[in-house]
């Protein structure tokens, strides 16, 4: 699984390593995590020339930044589509059937929205490479500490966190904020069920699970 330092990435990896379907998960990243498991293997890598992965059965993927956080629209592009193509390719090449991908709520490769654009990019490009189980997570506005993680805070989310919040019973399923932990489990689940083809997993549908 790839993207343990962010907000979902972390609760996958957490419900990875609880989980006993895996006898052991391989985390590969730009740096080592502060953590050891005795089923977690750490792999720090370059995404842009990745080596050769272990044999694995099923991937996760949680990669992703902003353009703010990176810098450009290019360098945006270069994590949240690049990386994550390379890494499913390494994956499938070791024989991964199955695939778990956190995305976001309003991806549309023809979004004239460049974030919604990149990120449909992204899904329609791991739709074509053969997985017998793709499971997209689409979440909607995620809840929780970023900075725990030393990840910045953003101003305008922790006002609309607070403005949903108030509001929940008026705002639509799948609009309404959810947890990164629900998120994580959701996809988790749905990887390991292994429904063939792509399912999306919208936020409504995440929080009942």
């Amino acid at each position: 699984m790839a993207g343990a330092t962010g907000l979902v990435g972390r609760e996958i990896l957490a419900a990875l390593l609880a989980d006993k379907t895996y006898a052991s998960v391989h985390c590969v990243g730009r740096r080592e995590l502060p953590l050891k498991h005795p089923k977690l293997v750490q792999h720090v890598v370059n995404f842009a020339a990745l080596p050769t992965l272990p044999k694995v059965h099923d991937c996760f993927i949680a990669l992703g930044t902003t353009i703010k956080v990176a810098g450009s629209k290019e360098a945006f592009r270069d994590v949240d589509l690049k990386a994550v193509e390379a890494l499913a390719l390494a994956a499938r090449a070791q024989g991964a059937t199955k695939l778990g991908v956190v995305s976001a709520m309003g991806a549309d490769s023809q979004s004239p929205i460049f974030y919604n654009r990149v990120k449909g990019e992204m899904e329609t490009s791991l739709a074509r490479m053969g997985f017998k189980s793709l499971v997209i997570a689409r979440p909607s506005m995620l809840a929780g500490q970023r900075e725990l993680l030393d990840q910045p805070t953003r101003p305008g989310e922790q006002m609309a966190l607070l403005f949903t919040k108030v509001l929940k019973p008026l705002i639509p399923a799948n609009y309404r904020s959810i947890t990164a932990k629900d998120v994580a489990h959701a996809l988790v689940q749905a990887v390991i069920a292994g429904t063939p083809g792509v399912e999306t997993l919208l936020s409504g549908s995440m929080q009942s699970a």
